[in-house]
């Protein structure tokens, strides 16, 4: 097997290395993994709740925007939401802090990675 994975002629009766070492045998999918390559409980819960959380977001945003324009202005449904300007603002601010953030972490990982210079 060469260095980036591909078979050589050679050893193309050889099952393929796995990410974590191990050679494949049968059917990769139904192959069991070890304790610490399984997601923790705790890891299921964040992941979970990062899912509800995200559904929620959307189908309150769905509404908001939506259908909240086409129910009566002194209906008691909009009393649970922000004014309709917030609608296109606070997405908008939410996307440049993630701009941002994705910029620092790209400035972050180049500085850390650059190489010094050789002094003669």
């Amino acid at each position: 097997m060469t260095s980036r994975g591909q078979q050589s002629p050679s050893d193309a009766s050889c099952p393929p290395v796995l990410a974590t070492g191990r050679r494949a045998s049968g059917n990769v999918s139904t192959q069991h993994l070890s304790e610490t390559e399984m997601a923790t409980g705790v890891d299921q819960a964040v992941g979970m709740s990062l899912v509800v959380f995200s559904l929620l977001l959307f189908t309150y945003y769905s509404v908001w925007v939506i259908i909240l324009p086409f129910v009566d202005g002194d209906h008691v449904l909009h009393k649970y939401f922000l004014p309709r300007e917030y609608s296109v603002i606070l997405p908008g601010i939410a996307a440049v802090v993630l701009l941002l953030c994705i910029g620092a972490f790209t400035a972050v990982v180049m500085w850390k990675s650059r190489k010094p210079k050789k002094v003669d």
